[in-house]
C-alpha cells in the first residue's frame, strides 16, 4: 500500500522505482510520446489484439482497440496495445485449432512477463477467443473481452445466406448437379460483406455468446454486428470498466466460476452452439481449476430445447438474433434454470441483466413452449467404440438417424477420404456409416473440422441427404447432419476406432448415449495385436508440430497442452538487466 492508502500496483514494479531499472523501463516507453505523469502508479491497462489482414473476421480490431484506449484514458489509466497471434480459421493450414494452445502460451507470456495491471482481449475469429481466455486465466489479472462481432447478414439473389451453413449446402447441390458452377460463385461473392465472424451461430458466435453469459464481457457483445456503431461504444465502456476492476482488484478467477460455466452451458444448448466449445470450455477450466466434465455438457443442458432460431439448425442470422433481443433476451427465457447470482465484470449479476433483458421477435427467440427443436444441447456417447467419450449435436442431426444401425465405410486419412468418396464403385448406401479416423489431435495434427464428411455424389444423385458420420475429428460450428465427433481416444492414440474395418456393422443409439461396435472380442484382441506390431505413426521432427504432438491431451480434457494445465500467475521477481 502506498501513503496514501492506494494499493501498489504491479506495473509500479517497473514504472515506480527511481534507480537504474526504473529508468530503462519508463524511458524506452517515453519514446512514443509519453508524458513523464502517466508513470505515476496508474493503472497500466494492455490491449491484446488479434487483429489481422489473414483473419477477416478480426481485421477491423484496430480500430477498436483505439476506442478502447480512449476509455481508459477517460478513467485514468495508460493503455498499451500489443499484438497476439492471429488464428483465422479460415486461412490456417492444417487447421487453426493446431495453435490454440501456441496462441495462449503467447498471450499468457506477454501478459505476465509485461508490467501491466489488467488486460483488455480483442479477438473473435474460432480460436482466438478461446486462445486468449486460456492465456488471461493462467495469469489471472482482471481481464475483460470484447469480440469483433458477426459480420452482416449474407445476400444472395434477395435472400439471406449464412456463413458456412449455405457453403456446405451449395458444395453438396453442386456435386449434386443441382447448382451450377456460376451459381456457386455468385453466392461466394454475397456471402461475406463486412468485416466480423461468421453470421451463423458458429463457433466464434458460440464463444462469444458463451463469454458474455459467463460474466466476462458486457453486455450484448456477443451478438452486437462487427460494423455496428454500438460495438465501439462498447470497447469505449470496457476501456473505462477494465480500469475500476484493477482499481477493485476483480480477476477472472472470481468470475469464472463453476456456476458461470453452468450458465454457458446452459445458453450453448438455448441457442443451438457449436460442438467446438465443448473442448474450449473444458481446456479453460482446466486453467483455472474448474471442475468440469464431457458429462456435465450433457446433463446440464438435458432440460433446455433449442430457442434461438438460426443457422445451422435454424434459419436465421446473427444481425436477427441481435435484433430480436440477443443474449440478455434469450436468458430470460431460461431464467429458472441459470445461476442467477453469478457476478459480471460489468458490475452486475446474471440477475441484473436478465431483469433487463426483452425479446421483440418471438419466432427469433422462442418460448420455452414453442422451441425451435425440443432436444437440443450436446449428447455425450459413450461404448467399446468411444470409451472416454464422443459428442454428437442432435439439433443438427436428422431425427431418425439418431438411432440407427449400418455397416462401416472407413477412410484412414483426410487423404484416403478425398481420394475414394467420389468414385462411383465405393461400397456404400444410404443405410452405411462413414468411418474417418486419423483426424484426432495427434493424428491431423490439431484435430481439423472435417468431421462433416462430405456424401457420395451417387447417394447425393438419389437426393440423400445425410447419413451418420463418425470421427476422430471435429466439425464447423456452422456444419450441420448427423455426425459424431472428438471419438476419444483418437486412432493415432491407439483408440478404438484404428480398429474397424470397412464391413463392420455399428450401432448408434443417440438417445441412449452409446455408440457400439459390432465385433466380436475376440477379433478385437486380434486386431489389437496386429496394431501393435505395426510401426508406430512418425513424430514430427521439429517445432511447435513435434510440441503439439508430444503434449496435446485428448479431445474428453479438452486439448489443451498437458504442461499447461493450471495457472503460472502473474508474479515475475527477476528483472530484466
Amino acid at each position: 500500500m502506498t501513503d496514501d492508502g492506494k494499493r501498489t500496483l504491479r506495473s509500479a514494479h517497473s514504472y515506480g522505482k527511481l534507480d537504474r531499472d526504473g529508468f530503462i523501463h519508463r524511458s524506452w516507453m517515453k519514446n512514443q510520446g509519453l508524458p513523464g505523469d502517466v508513470f505515476d502508479g496508474r493503472p497500466v491497462i494492455g490491449i491484446c489484439n488479434t487483429w489481422s489482414e489473414l483473419t477477416p473476421c478480426n481485421s477491423h480490431l484496430r480500430e477498436v482497440a483505439e476506442h478502447v484506449k480512449r476509455g481508459v484514458w477517460e478513467a485514468g489509466g495508460l493503455p498499451v496495445e500489443f499484438p497476439a497471434m492471429s488464428l483465422g480459421e479460415t486461412q490456417m493450414r492444417p487447421t487453426a485449432m493446431l495453435f490454440r494452445n501456441l496462441l495462449a502460451m503467447e498471450v499468457e507470456e506477454s501478459i505476465r512477463g509485461n508490467p501491466i495491471d489488467g488486460v483488455v482481449l480483442l479477438g473473435g475469429c474460432d480460436k482466438t477467443t478461446p486462445g486468449q481466455i486460456m492465456g488471461a486465466a493462467s495469469v489471472d489479472l482482471p481481464t475483460m473481452v470484447i469480440s469483433s462481432g458477426p459480420m452482416l447478414n449474407g445476400k444472395y439473389r434477395g435472400k439471406d445466406i449464412g456463413s458456412g451453413t449455405d457453403v456446405w449446402k451449395f458444395s453438396e447441390a453442386v456435386r449434386a448437379g443441382e447448382m451450377t458452377l456460376k451459381d456457386f460463385m455468385g453466392a461466394e461473392a454475397g456471402m461475406s460483406r463486412s468485416p466480423g465472424t461468421c453470421m451463423t451461430m458458429g463457433t466464434a458466435s458460440t464463444m462469444a455468446c458463451l463469454i458474455e453469459a459467463m460474466g466476462l464481457s458486457l453486455p450484448f457483445n456477443g451478438t452486437l454486428p462487427a460494423m455496428d456503431a454500438r460495438r465501439r461504444a462498447m470497447a469505449h465502456e470496457t476501456g473505462r470498466r477494465i480500469v475500476a476492476m484493477v482499481k477493485d482488484d476483480v480477476k477472472p478467477s472470481h468470475i469464472l466460476t463453476r456456476a458461470a460455466f453452468e450458465n454457458a452451458i446452459r445458453v450453448h444448448a438455448a441457442i443451438g452452439g457449436s460442438t467446438n466449445a465443448v473442448i474450449h470450455l473444458l481446456a479453460l477450466a482446466g486453467r483455472l481449476g474448474v471442475d468440469l466434465s464431457l458429462e456435465d455438457f450433457d446433463a446440464l443442458s438435458a432440460d433446455i430445447p433449442l430457442l434461438v432460431d438460426l443457422q445451422p439448425s435454424g434459419q436465421y442470422l446473427m444481425e436477427d438474433f441481435h435484433y430480436a433481443g440477443a443474449l440478455p433476451g434469450l436468458m430470460t427465457k431460461i431464467k429458472d434454470k441459470l445461476n442467477l447470482d453469478a457476478v459480471t465484470v460489468g458490475g452486475m449479476t446474471i440477475g441484473d441483466i436478465v431483469a433487463e433483458g426483452e425479446v421483440y421477435n418471438d419466432e427469433v427467440i422462442r418460448p420455452m413452449a414453442n422451441p425451435v427443436k425440443p432436444v437440443s444441447g450436446i449428447w455425450v456417447l459413450r461404448g467399446n467404440l468411444a470409451p472416454d467419450g464422443a459428442v454428437m449435436k442432435p439439433n443438427a442431426a436428422s431425427p431418425e438417424l439418431l438411432t440407427h444401425r449400418g455397416r462401416a465405410v472407413v477412410f484412414d486419412t483426410i487423404e484416403d477420404f478425398k481420394a475414394r468418396i467420389d468414385d462411383p464403385d465405393l461400397e456404400v448406401d444410404e443405410t452405411s456409416m462413414l468411418v474417418l479416423r486419423g483426424c484426432g489431435p495427434k493424428g491431423y495434427p490439431g484435430m481439423p473440422e472435417v468431421g462433416n464428411m462430405p456424401l457420395p455424389p451417387k447417394l447425393l444423385a438419389k437426393g440423400v441427404k445425410d447419413m451418420v458420420r463418425i470421427s476422430d475429428a471435429r466439425m464447423s460450428g456452422t456444419a450441420f447432419g448427423t455426425v459424431v465427433l472428438h471419438v476419444a481416444p483418437e486412432s493415432t492414440a491407439g483408440g478404438p476406432l484404428a480398429l474397424v474395418r470397412t464391413g463392420d456393422e455399428i450401432e448408434l443409439n443417440g438417445p441412449n448415449r452409446s455408440l457400439s461396435l459390432l465385433v466380436d472380442e475376440a477379433e478385437l484382441a486380434r486386431r489389437r495385436a496386429e496394431l501393435a506390431a505395426q510401426p508406430a505413426a512418425p513424430i514430427p521432427a521439429r517445432g511447435y508440430y513435434r510440441l503439439h504432438v508430444e503434449h496435446v491431451m485428448q479431445a474428453d480434457k479438452g486439448c489443451d497442452l498437458d504442461f499447461l494445465v493450471g495457472a503460472s500467475g502473474d508474479r515475475v521477481t527477476r528483472e530484466s538487466h
